[in-house]
């Protein structure tokens, strides 16, 4: 494998200039820098809007990898797959990803690990032009000092499914897991608000059952952590709830953003 996979929304999500990307995020960064020392985190929920909307939200939980910077070296990334149907969980055939800031190796044994099982398929259609798992790559970049991912797009896939993949890549200290999802999308402020706190109220009470596909765009990959999370006695810690109404647009139409640590 040596395809590197080129940014498909760099300039549009996120700076297209790496100085500019850099000194965003690392400002993004700054900004929510956790007042006091909290357990690190295995698992993670972020959302995956454009920086402007969702950017502060998500370093809310990007913040907490300071402490494990230096212990996490394979980041399993999780989101929808908003442009191609996914018959399961889809992985690219290449050997990295690439955003302005250089490029993110792919854990090629990770993804032969899960390969033989019935739900997972190599698929690089599915990879064009979706910027779910895009976005994180330079949070992760600029927190983490030496990592390979594992990135899926999930598609038609149960919870089941989605947990069974996350069982076997679970690991150890060195092992991130990773949900990228929005929460609402395109209700008014106030009714966003109230839906999007019961999706928070499913996601604390480690409840998948209690996620509907019109609460967050990747409710099934949510809906895998929160199971696994269930078997291995994990706790959800709310980081941060907003929606674009709150960061950088309208209150007519908004798209809801959460972030929740899971130890």
């Amino acid at each position: 494998m040596t395809a590197i996979r080129p940014p498909a929304v760099a300039g549009l999500f996120y700076p297209a200039a790496p100085e500019t990307l850099r000194f965003q995020v690392c400002a993004y960064l700054a900004a929510a820098a956790p007042a006091t020392t909290e357990t690190p985190p295995k698992a993670l929920i972020v959302p995956h809007a454009g920086y402007p909307y969702s950017g502060p939200i998500a370093a809310s939980a990007y913040a907490l990898l300071a402490q494990r910077a230096d212990t996490i070296r394979r980041v399993v990334l999780l989101g929808p797959a908003h442009r191609w149907f996914v018959p399961g969980m889809a992985y690219p055939q290449s050997s990295a990803l690439a955003t302005p800031l250089g490029t993110v190796p792919i854990d090629r044994d990770a993804l032969a690990y899960i390969a033989h099982l019935p739900q997972v398929q190599a698929l690089d259609a599915a990879f064009t032009d979706e910027h779910c798992l895009e976005v994180q790559l330079p949070f992760l970049q600029i927190v983490l000092s030496d990592f390979r991912l594992v990135p899926l797009l999930v598609g038609a896939a149960d919870t089941e499914n989605v947990a069974a993949v996350l069982a076997a890549l679970w690991g150890e200290e060195e092992t991130l897991i990773l949900i990228s999802s929005d929460l609402s999308h395109y209700l008014d402020y106030t009714t966003a608000q109230h839906l999007d706190a019961r999706t928070s109220q499913a996601i604390l009470a480690l409840r998948p059952e209690a996620i509907a596909p019109d609460q967050a765009c990747g409710a099934r990959p949510i809906a895998g952590l929160l199971r696994e999370a269930q078997r291995r006695g994990l706790r959800a810690r709310l980081l941060d709830l907003r929606n674009s109404g709150d960061t950088a647009g309208p209150r007519d139409r908004v798209v809801g953003y959460g972030a929740y640590a899971f130890a």
